[in-house]
């Protein structure tokens, strides 16, 4: 952190991650630091009476996009959003953009996961390949926009296993191990994750555009 032109330390810039879930900005945080970045970073509950952004977009990167831009504009401050989910190869890169939704209601992980075990019912190991993806966006209030992206690639199991993790971790075996996503502790996750891939991918980013 540079002084400023008084000799008194600089206040670090205010960055605001588009999520309410605390356990996201702390991963978020711990990344950056990791990083070396002196940033402020605050979820999107610190703006209560900003409203959720609907997400409109056809790709992962169009709505974080849109919602990065949407709390930029908002507050002022630079903003970070991400989009992710769940995509399956032999379903055509489905349920993709509409995995919290896949069985109608938002956010129903158990109905959610079951309508896709029914759908891959007869589906061979072999064709049960899948990835979970996910796309990290950094927007500025002067409309400056970054997208960077990760994956996590594997095999999606008959039945679920483990306790862990939310969505679809019961389900995708990662390549390479044994275990779903969600037998696995929050910090084997966290280093193979999509969501952890994009967001270390964006700590550069942050670094070019922010200082």
């Amino acid at each position: 952190m540079q002084p400023d032109t008084a000799g008194r330390p600089a206040t670090p810039r205010r960055l605001i991650l588009a999520t309410r879930n605390a356990g996201k900005v702390r991963e978020l945080r711990a990344i950056l630091d990791a990083a070396g970045l002196d940033v402020e970073l605050v979820g999107a509950d610190a703006y209560p009476d900003i409203p959720d952004v609907k997400e409109t977009g056809v790709t992962f990167a169009e709505n974080a996009l849109l919602k990065a831009h949407a709390l930029a504009q908002a507050t002022g401050h630079p903003a970070v959003a991400d989009d992710s989910g769940l995509c399956v190869d032999v379903l055509g890169g489905a349920p993709g953009i509409f995995s919290a939704r896949w069985a109608g209601s938002h956010g129903d992980d158990q109905a959610n996961l079951a309508l896709l075990l029914a759908q891959l019912s007869d589906i061979s190991d072999a064709h049960r390949a899948a990835h979970f993806a996910c796309a990290a966006a950094l927007a500025l209030p002067d409309g400056t926009e970054r997208v960077v992206e990760g994956t996590l690639d594997g095999t999606l199991r008959h039945t679920p296993a483990g306790t862990g993790g939310f969505g679809y971790d019961p389900i995708l075996q990662p390549d390479g191990d044994t275990r779903t996503c969600a037998e696995l502790t929050a910090e084997e996750k966290n280093a193979i994750s999509h969501r952890g891939k994009a967001f270390r991918a964006l700590a550069p980013v942050v670094r070019e555009l922010l200082g």
